[in-house]
């Protein structure tokens, strides 16, 4: 299957939320056709807003789930609504979704690997401990999120579950932009599937996202990517050619279990 993939790479506005959720609409409004949209990481209240995550935080029946939810139904697509603060009882967690063309919840992750280095936030939200791949009509994708690219056993664990292609919602800033694109391309590389990413771009708060979002073929070769400045990343991707490339070298087959 082919499907049109793309990612939004937003500019996050240090105003607050009804700033950034009426730029997020208007932007999703501005793509011309996409089978899947892709969004960033906690990008209505912007990332380093640490001191707004509570005050900010949202269920799943708040006001950046609804709008995502109408617009998928709207456009007959599916929206990887990249990340927002999500209050659960008393917890607070870095919570993703993926959102059918009916506009309803097929799947939710919660960031398991929490951001501790000049962050604040492995102190104010809980981690989650659930992986996540969903089958979709569309393809199978397995959910993640930012500072989880660097720990390669998540996506290992992804792939051996049947994820087709990693959804990555991120908020990575200067000055690790290499490390940023090295990541994109070997998570792919190493487990020969698809990568699409939605990377923050301009400032927050005085800290400089790195942009450069990202569509990585099973090669680990980048079939898009964004720059500095906000704006649409988009790639037509044919699902059939995951399974061409094992195919052709087959290593993620000769993967030997040690320890």
């Amino acid at each position: 299957m082919v499907i049109h993939v793309a990612s939004i790479q937003m500019v996050i506005d240090d105003q607050g939320k009804s700033a950034n959720l009426k730029r997020a609409s208007q932007l999703i409004d501005g793509i011309g056709h996409g089978d899947l949209l892709l969004l960033p990481e906690i990008w209505n209240v912007g990332y380093f807003a640490f001191g707004s995550y509570r005050d900010g935080a949202e269920t799943l029946e708040g006001p950046t789930i609804s709008m995502l939810r109408e617009k998928a139904a709207k456009r007959k697509c599916h929206i990887f609504g990249g990340s927002f603060v999500h209050h659960v009882h008393d917890n607070l967690y870095n919570t993703s979704v993926l959102i059918d063309p009916r506009g309803a919840i097929l799947a939710q992750y919660s960031k398991i690997h929490l951001f501790g280095f000049k962050s604040e936030e492995a102190t104010l939200l809980t981690r989650g401990s659930e992986i996540c791949v969903i089958k979709t009509e569309i393809g199978a994708f397995g959910l993640s999120t930012c500072y989880d690219l660097r720990f390669p056993e998540l996506y290992r664990k992804m792939a051996v579950m049947g994820a087709e292609m990693f959804l990555v919602a991120s908020a990575w800033p200067f000055p690790r932009v290499e490390a940023w694109l090295l990541l994109n391309r070997v998570r792919a590389l190493e487990n020969q599937v698809f990568l699409a990413s939605s990377n923050c771009a301009g400032m927050n708060l005085g800290k400089q996202y790195v942009g450069r979002s990202m569509i990585v073929d099973p090669w680990g070769n980048p079939m898009a990517m964004g720059g500095d400045d906000e704006c649409i990343v988009e790639a037509k991707i044919d699902l059939k050619k995951l399974h061409q490339a094992r195919e052709i070298f087959p290593a993620f087959h000769n993967r030997v279990l040690i320890g």
